[in-house]
C-alpha cells in the first residue's frame, strides 16, 4: 500500500489545534508510515504546539479579518491573497490523500484550494456555534464533522456528521481516592475545582477571592483554585494582605498551573470554568458538573453557545461575566454541592453528553474518504 499523505489545517487559538494533534496522533498510529504535516502562521499557538507534538509545520501568510472595515482590512486581503499562493504552493508539493481542517483562518485558504483541485477534504467543528471560515468551507469540503447535535443546523446536512471534540482519553483516567490523597484533601467534603484556561481568568480569580474567604470558616467545600502563573504571585499577595494563608489551611489549594489535570478532574465534584470547546469536552468526558462564564469576547460568542448548551441539557449552570460577583458565585456553588440528588443529576446529565470515542469517530470518517 502507497504511504498516505496528510495535512491538518488549523490554528490561532489551543481549541483549534490540540484536535488537531489528537487527530494526528490518531493518523500515526493507524498509518504508521504516513506524512503528517500540520499548516499554521507565525502568529498563532501552532508555531509552538506542533513542533512540540512532533510533527512538522509549514507556515503561510495570512490573518484574520477585523470585525470593521479600516486600513487594516487591505492589508487582511492582501495576505488572504498570499496565503492562497503558499496554500497551493503546499499542496502541490506535498500532494496529499487528504487535507483536514480545524478551524481558525489558517485553514480558510488551504482547505477552498485543496478542493478545488480535488483532494478530499474534511473539516471539524469544535464548538456549538461554528466560525464564519468553517461556515464558508462547509459549502466546499467532502465532510463535516460536528462536536455537538445543535452544530447540524448550521451545515449541509448530508456530509455533517456528530463524531464529539477529541479530546486526550487519559484526561477521564485519574483516580479520586489517590487524586484526593495527593492534593490533602478530604473524601467526605465537595471540591470545586476552578480555573480559567491556560492563562487563568482574572475575573475568575477576583470572585473567588470572596468565595475563598467565606468557606474558609464554614469549610462547607474544598477548593482547588488554578490561578494562571501570570496571576498567581498577585493572588497570593491578595490572600496574605486579608491574612488568609491556604497553606494553614489545608481544604483551600491554590495552584498556578495543573500539568495532570486528570487528577484535578477526579478530585473534583463541581467544575467552574470559562466556556471553551476543550474545557466543555473535558468536563462532560469526566461526567462533571459545572458553572460556565462564558468568556465575552470570544469570536462569534462562541462560549456563550457551549454554555448555553450545558446549560439546557441539565449538566451546568451559567453566570454571564458582566453578572459574576463573589456573592453570586458563592451561593451558586452552594445550590450545586450541597444538594447531592442535584449533584448526581448533573453529573449524569454531563456524563451523556460526552463523546469518547470521538477521535475513532472522525478517524473512520477519514479512512472512508480516502477509500
Amino acid at each position: 500500500m502507497p504511504r498516505k499523505r496528510f495535512i491538518l489545517a488549523g490554528g490561532g487559538t489551543g481549541g483549534h489545534i490540540y484536535p488537531a494533534i489528537a487527530i494526528a496522533s490518531g493518523l500515526k498510529r493507524d498509518f504508521s508510515d504516513a506524512d503528517i504535516v500540520f499548516v499554521g502562521t507565525d502568529r498563532g499557538l501552532e508555531k509552538d504546539l506542533v513542533p512540540k507534538a512532533g510533527f512538522n509545520l509549514k507556515k503561510i501568510r495570512v490573518k484574520g479579518f477585523q470585525r470593521k472595515l479600516s486600513l487594516d482590512t487591505l492589508s487582511s486581503i492582501k495576505e488572504m491573497f498570499l496565503g492562497g499562493l503558499d496554500s497551493v504552493k503546499i499542496l502541490r508539493q506535498i500532494k496529499p490523500d487528504l487535507v483536514i481542517g480545524t478551524g481558525g483562518y489558517v485553514a480558510g485558504p488551504v482547505i477552498f484550494f485543496a478542493s478545488v483541485m480535488g483532494i478530499p477534504t474534511i473539516i471539524h467543528e469544535q464548538n456549538v456555534k461554528p466560525g464564519i471560515t468553517n461556515r464558508f468551507l462547509s459549502n466546499f469540503v467532502d465532510r463535516v464533522a460536528i462536536s455537538f447535535q445543535d452544530s447540524v443546523k448550521y451545515f449541509p446536512k448530508n456530509k455533517t456528521v456528530l463524531t464529539g471534540n477529541p479530546v486526550r482519553p487519559e484526561i477521564a483516567g485519574g483516580n479520586r481516592i489517590k487524586a484526593l490523597r495527593e492534593y490533602g484533601l478530604k473524601p467526605d467534603v465537595p471540591v470545586v475545582l476552578c480555573f480559567g484556561g491556560s492563562q487563568g481568568a482574572a475575573r475568575l480569580n477576583d470572585a473567588m477571592i470572596y468565595v475563598i474567604e467565606k468557606v474558609m470558616r464554614t469549610k462547607m467545600f474544598q477548593v482547588i483554585l488554578v490561578t494562571g502563573q501570570r496571576h498567581y504571585m498577585n493572588f497570593s499577595q491578595l490572600l496574605e494582605n486579608k491574612g488568609i494563608n491556604t497553606d494553614a489551611l489545608g481544604h483551600i489549594k491554590l495552584k498556578p498551573y495543573i500539568y495532570d489535570m486528570q487528577d484535578a478532574y477526579a478530585a473534583a465534584d463541581l467544575v467552574i470554568a470559562r466556556a471553551g470547546a476543550i474545557s466543555i469536552s473535558e468536563i462532560t468526558l469526566c461526567g462533571k458538573p459545572a458553572i460556565l462564564i462564558p468568556f465575552p469576547n470570544a469570536a462569534g460568542h462562541h462560549q456563550d453557545y457551549n454554555a448555553l448548551f450545558l446549560k439546557k441539557n441539565g449538566a451546568a449552570l451559567v453566570i454571564e461575566d458582566k453578572d459574576l460577583t463573589g456573592e453570586r458565585l458563592l451561593k451558586t456553588i452552594e445550590s450545586i454541592v450541597l444538594d447531592k440528588n442535584k449533584l448526581s443529576s448533573m453529573a449524569a446529565a454531563s456524563r451523556k453528553l460526552s463523546q469518547p470515542d470521538a477521535l475513532e469517530k472522525i478517524l473512520s470518517e477519514i479512512k472512508k474518504l480516502i477509500g
